[in-house]
């Protein structure tokens, strides 16, 4: 992982995370499905079925890597009529394409190389602005739901899917073990890049999460906010609303 800078203590710089992704693009899905048990494919489902409820949703995902989520939100929820993600890492990118024309949605759903601190649109147009397993890689999180919040029509939806901790002392002991030492021993095998799982457990640990998470929201202007942890708490759904006036 020479290419990318480190910051003091040896951790990777959430700047250049993005390289990191390009790296094992090609391992992504596989991993993310092994070291998730699947989960993350229910966990998708979820955030399909807590978009606002109009017709027509035009629907940004953000650091949308293999388009994922936005296959998720086209399946699962009807209204869905538009679909754009945004990722720095080109190469998941091009794996996400691969996966939109497979399924005969570049009609629908397009991809776009960009930062989610600073969204090539210059007026509000997305009823719905989603992410997962993302915020906690940006340099500034409070910029990227700014943001967000800016380019939502009145009325429109945040939704961030990001991992968390339970409350409960025993499985959150047993969370952390998990993340410190399973994930990186399994990530660093399948794809000969250690580093990258091990910044996963960095990330998580040092992420605001639950209430710590809502003041975020809150402070970029989104109302109605609401947590709902999944799994006891290992990952949680948070969701915000422009208000409509």
């Amino acid at each position: 992982m020479s290419f990318l800078s480190k910051q003091p203590g040896g951790s990777v710089a959430k700047a250049d995370s993005w390289k990191m992704f390009n790296a094992i693009s090609a391992r992504y899905d596989l991993l993310n499905h092994l070291l998730s048990f699947g989960l993350h494919i229910r966990w998708r489902k979820h955030l399909a079925i807590a978009l606002p409820p109009r017709p027509g949703l035009r629907v940004l995902d953000l650091a949308t890597g293999t388009a994922d989520v936005l296959l998720a939100l086209s399946r699962h929820n009807p209204r869905v009529r538009r679909g754009v993600g945004l990722d720095l890492a080109e190469n998941m990118l091009a794996v996400g394409r691969q996966k939109i024309q497979k399924q005969g949605l570049t009609d629908r759903l397009e991809l776009r190389r960009a930062d989610a601190m600073d969204l090539p649109f210059k007026d509000p147009c997305f009823d719905a602005v989603t992410m997962a397993f993302g915020i906690r890689n940006v340099p500034s999180p409070q910029k990227v739901l700014s943001e967000a919040f800016r380019v939502l029509r009145p009325g429109g939806r945040i939704l961030v899917l990001e991992f968390s901790f339970p409350e409960n002392a025993f499985w959150k002991q047993l969370d952390l073990f998990y993340l410190r030492t399973v994930v990186p021993l399994i990530g660093g095998l399948l794809t000969g890049h250690y580093q990258a799982y091990k910044y996963l457990n960095e990330t998580i640990e040092a992420f605001p999460y639950g209430g710590a998470f809502l003041s975020l929201l809150g402070k970029a202007g989104f109302v109605s906010l609401q947590a709902r942890p999944l799994l006891l708490g290992v990952a949680t759904i948070y969701q915000g609303d422009r208000p409509a006036s």
